[in-house]
């Protein structure tokens, strides 16, 4: 996606295609739906795959920075999008997290990176990278792959936090295995 209701993308031959929208929102559905048709023709899906929206501004997010996001989480059902399972859009509170900490599932913490702030991006999240085959009870079915639109509201760059010894303190430095994500889903910290 590019500015002016633009989206860019390749075909399979390599040749670069552009088109013009007349609406901003008709870039991004557009966009989604791409995503959709590439999570459908991939024959197992077994990463995250991610489509910007909007890019933002500003400097791409890595493990240690600590973000602030509205997002909205369906479930990947009949090859499209689903029912809604979680969202924090029409709420006051922003999610607050730490990326790399682990307290959020493996695909956000893999479909986030490089986000800047105020860009909007889609990712599409295979079992394996979201709540696997327990799923997540009354909410997340087991072996459900999940779509998710996020937002990054806020960041605050791990080199900002850094001590006063000027080293920054970040999750990337430690030997130590993150914690498994917490099973209530994105409750905030």
């Amino acid at each position: 996606v590019q500015p002016n209701n633009y989206s860019t993308f390749y075909d399979d031959q390599r040749q670069n295609w552009s088109i013009m929208f007349e609406a901003e929102k008709a870039a991004v559905d557009f966009s989604k739906q791409v995503c959709i048709a590439k999570c459908n023709s991939s024959p197992a899906l077994d990463s995250v795959l991610c489509q910007d929206l909007l890019l933002g501004e500003g400097q791409g997010v890595e493990g240690g920075d600590s973000l602030e996001v509205a997002y909205t989480g369906w479930l990947f059902q009949n090859n499209g999008l689903g029912q809604v399972f979680d969202s924090n859009v029409n709420k006051d509170k922003l999610l607050r997290l730490k990326l790399g900490s682990g307290k959020v599932i493996k695909g956000w913490e893999e479909g986030m990176l490089g986000m800047k702030k105020g860009g909007r991006r889609f990712l599409i999240i295979p079992p394996a990278w979201a709540y696997g085959a327990q799923g997540v009870a009354g909410r997340v079915p087991p072996d459900s792959t999940l779509v998710f639109e996020v937002e990054v509201r806020r960041v605050k760059l791990a080199k900002e936090c850094s001590g006063s010894d000027g080293l920054s303190v970040s999750s990337r430095d430690s030997p130590a295995p993150s914690p498994v994500p917490s099973s209530d889903g994105f409750s905030s910290d």
